[in-house]
């Protein structure tokens, strides 16, 4: 099976298993009650979904009923048919991500960060303070709603990876890699906080989150680089490219959200 088909199943499997996810027609909703943010709210079609004109209606409405954008991810090759499907409703391009990844052997060490101190949380104290390095991290503002805690937790219990990583007694990074499915882990909701940017804890840090995952038996770790200055970075540590995922939405303005 080609990698970004890999990744596609393992993305939809993990949205299978959330308990809050969403069947609506050729589609499963990935629904996040406790985190508002586009980026855990989403829906993913089924492999060479060719969706109606009502089925596309029906999952814009089980997105407005639970107050989030009607959003989705998907490589355009699983479902080629839904892109256009898509368009014609109104929704619109946010942008085409490349999907990067890494195996075992690929992993590059990074430069080290004299200071940098990289553990898995364990108390709440822990876990909270890693949220809110995420939270502040893309753009939030106060405390997390809940949802950061709760990816975090679930990762660490169930196979994957959740790190803090601490600069001179402080939280200046944190992320985690999800729970594997047949081998397979996603790099996430990995930031650094703002006052430690530019130190090089990013790589270290995805380094560590990385080679973690591959100590606890994951064969591939993937992600998606938020832009092309945070894809050398990943670039840097032994990442690839090997696919392109699209994510698209309904326009928020055009549709009165």
């Amino acid at each position: 099976m080609p990698m970004d088909v890999d990744v596609q199943t393992h993305a939809r499997t993990l949205t299978l298993r959330s308990p809050d996810h969403v069947r609506v027609g050729p589609f499963v909703m990935r629904y996040n009650p406790d985190w508002s943010i586009k980026y855990a709210n989403y829906a993913i079609p089924d492999q060479g979904a060719e969706p109606t004109a009502a089925e596309l209606d029906a999952l814009t409405a089980a997105f407005r009923e639970r107050d989030r954008m009607p959003r989705l991810e998907f490589l355009p090759t699983w479902a080629p048919a839904v892109e256009p499907a898509l368009l014609a409703a109104g929704f619109t391009v946010e942008n085409r991500a490349p999907l990067l990844a890494c195996a075992p052997g690929e992993l590059l060490p990074p430069k080290p960060v004299e200071g940098l101190v990289m553990a898995e949380p364990v108390t709440d104290a822990e876990f909270e303070s890693a949220a809110l390095v995420q939270h502040l991290g893309y753009g939030g503002t106060g405390e997390p709603e809940g949802g950061e805690v709760k990816w975090l937790r679930t990762a660490a219990a169930g196979g994957g990876v959740a790190a803090l990583a601490m600069f001179e007694g402080a939280p200046a990074g944190a992320g985690g890699c999800s729970v594997p499915v047949d081998g397979l882990s996603e790099l996430a909701g990995l930031a650094v906080a703002a006052d430690f940017r530019r130190r090089g804890i990013g790589a270290a840090l995805s380094a560590h989150l990385t080679e973690t995952a591959f100590a606890r038996g994951c064969r591939v770790v993937w992600l998606e680089p938020g832009d092309a200055e945070v894809e050398r970075i990943y670039a840097s540590i032994g990442y690839r490219r090997i696919g392109e995922k699209l994510n698209i939405s309904l326009d928020p303005e055009r549709e009165g959200l």
